[in-house]
């Protein structure tokens, strides 16, 4: 199909994106100090990379006791973004630095630094690929060993072109959980057409937060597939608790 009398295909939006909400399965204490652009859970650990220029890091913790096992600072010079782990290697983005660093899974310390053009804010790993957004409407593929751009892809909800995607979460039906920066909204994507399956409606974790919590916190930010489950855990920049939660009609 064409638009009007334009050389440019408009794409098959497809059937309406889904309407879903969260569902709170438990909760747990976070942080309330950290700016949150990342999570990943990874053998049994739960890691978190945080932003802020000279107070960016990526700690590892048990997931099942919270316990911190190691924290690693970013160099100060930089801004810390998402982070997903990609065989032995962690990859933390950096926002407007244009640099991507390889971290060794264990130990979190850095052994490589790629460049990159444009803004980084989230990334995941899904199979022979990493996807990663830049605050736009365009996902970006790479590979999870070089960093090298593979392709990309525009995504669009019931048509239209939704930009400001943030934290990434590459799930294991296949699709990808996107953070939209400054919403309660959690957006799920087919990366293969860049169609929006499902917008689901997380504003009820801001509700579950008292009055005073809800004047010191940030945007939403930070989702991340608990193995082998449809649950999720999010949580936000600031934010005093994390949530486990389903996405529900």
């Amino acid at each position: 199909m064409l638009a009007g009398c334009g050389d440019e295909p408009v794409p098959d939006p497809g059937p309406p994106a889904d309407r879903l909400r969260v569902e709170i399965v438990a909760t747990r204490p976070h942080d309330p100090e950290a700016f949150t652009q990342g999570l990943e859970i990874s053998d049994g650990e739960l890691l978190e990379g945080t932003g802020r220029s000279g107070r960016s890091y990526l700690s590892a913790r048990a997931l099942d006791t919270g316990v911190e096992r190691t924290r690693v600072p970013v160099p100060d010079d930089m801004f810390g973004e998402g982070i997903t782990v990609a065989g032995d290697t962690v990859w933390q983005l950096t926002w407007k630095d244009g640099v991507a660093i390889a971290r060794d899974r264990d130990t979190l310390t850095p052994r490589d630094h790629v460049e990159y053009d444009g803004q980084g804010w989230g990334v995941c790993a899904a199979g022979d690929r990493l996807v990663m957004s830049d605050g736009s409407s365009t996902l970006t593929f790479r590979d999870p060993a070089t960093f090298d751009v593979l392709g990309s892809t525009t995504v669009r909800v019931d048509g239209r072109e939704i930009d400001n995607l943030n934290e990434l979460e590459c799930a294991e039906d296949g699709s990808v959980y996107a953070n939209v920066w400054q919403t309660d909204r959690i957006v799920r994507i087919d990366p293969g057409s860049g169609r929006v399956t499902a917008t689901i409606d997380a504003g009820a974790l801001r509700d579950a937060l008292t009055d005073e919590q809800r004047a010191e916190i940030d945007v939403l930010n930070g989702i991340a597939q608990v193995p082998g489950t449809d649950r999720f855990l999010v949580t936000g920049k600031y934010w005093p608790t994390m949530f486990e939660v389903r996405f529900v009609p």
